[in-house]
């Protein structure tokens, strides 16, 4: 008997636990997660994202919070800051150890549709 796609979605949060309790990077609080999916979204469609443009987000509250988020994510090694063109700005990107955390997720959803 077919599972239910909800049955399939289960399986992949109870993968998805199990990677975030493998020693890689440190965990993130809810605002964060939703920056890191906001900077992942934007590097998936090849657009530039600057810290102003992530401090102008009212979605993620007050300027100085999404400031302190943001360090705070570079200490945790989810992100780093690059150079760009005028010095005063610098593009939020992924680290190659956020972008192997999705790749792991992605095997984990792969896995859990194969179980499905």
């Amino acid at each position: 008997m077919p599972k239910r796609p909800a049955d399939i979605y289960m399986r992949f949060l109870q993968l998805a636990d199990a990677l975030r309790g493998l020693p890689s990077l440190p965990p993130l609080d809810p605002l964060e997660e939703r920056i890191l999916a906001i900077v992942a979204k934007a590097s998936q469609e090849e657009q530039r994202l600057s810290v102003r443009d992530m401090m102008g987000k009212k979605e993620l509250g007050a300027p100085a919070t999404v400031h302190n988020r943001l360090t705070s994510m570079r200490e945790k090694g989810w992100l780093i800051l690059a150079d760009t063109e005028d010095t005063r700005r610098k593009q939020v990107e992924l680290t190659q150890a956020a972008l192997l955390y999705f790749d792991k997720l992605s095997k984990c959803m792969l896995q859990a549709a194969k179980q499905g």
